[in-house]
């Protein structure tokens, strides 16, 4: 981390303005890191998805997959993502990360980063369908990434950089979305697979 963001009781709560942010190092999963790690990469039904940005298409630098109750439909940069019925494996993962968050989820995006290569793109969770405050919360399998975080408005602060562990739980909720974006960049040098997990809520009544 490129400073001291957290404080020192309980989960690690991100000193940042505008924002509601917790972290947990480690969370358990009833079952060894790793061993999640595998499954998910060998039984997930993993997609290339193209997405339009400013009229353009692109695809994602990443696999992808939308995991969720039936009718969770969710719609951003010009994708529409029905829902694949949820896993033994998934159904109790978003179990145990209901519990720490204290926020019911009907859906899961799974993000598989391969490699160096694979990245996110600034942006912020802040589709229609996702309610005004959201509450998302991401839980992070395998090799250790940098999540950016940049304020939207308020240029005059820096980027912050918070080292994502392997069996990590970051949760953002409130204002969150509306004030800042954050993502994963690519590395210059070679890195071994990850696996991220953001549970969330959509209702898609609201788009």
């Amino acid at each position: 981390m490129t400073r001291d963001l957290f404080e020192n009781d309980g989960p690690r709560v991100l000193d940042l303005p505008d924002a509601d942010i917790c972290y947990w190092s480690r969370v358990d999963l009833g079952r060894p890191v790793d061993r999640v790690l595998h499954e998910l990469i060998e039984q997930t039904p993993w997609r290339t998805e193209v997405i339009t940005l400013w009229g353009q298409q692109h695809p994602q630098p990443r696999l992808s997959a939308w995991f969720g109750d039936p009718g969770a439909r969710y719609t951003y940069s010009g994708l529409a993502l029905e829902p694949l019925p949820w896993t033994e494996l998934l159904a109790d993962i978003r179990s145990r990360v209901e519990s720490i968050a204290q926020a019911s989820f009907n859906s899961v995006l799974m993000n598989y980063y391969r490699d160096h290569r694979d990245s996110m793109g600034m942006h912020s969770d802040d589709e229609p369908e996702l309610g005004r405050n959201p509450v998302i919360a991401s839980l992070s399998l395998g090799e250790q990434r940098t999540f950016v975080l940049k304020h939207r408005f308020k240029k005059e602060l820096k980027p912050v950089n918070v080292v994502l562990e392997s069996g990590s739980l970051l949760v953002m909720k409130g204002a969150t979305q509306h004030n800042w974006k954050h993502g994963i960049n690519k590395l210059s040098r070679p890195c071994g697979p990850r696996v991220n997990l953001t549970f969330r809520h959509v209702s898609p009544e609201l788009a």
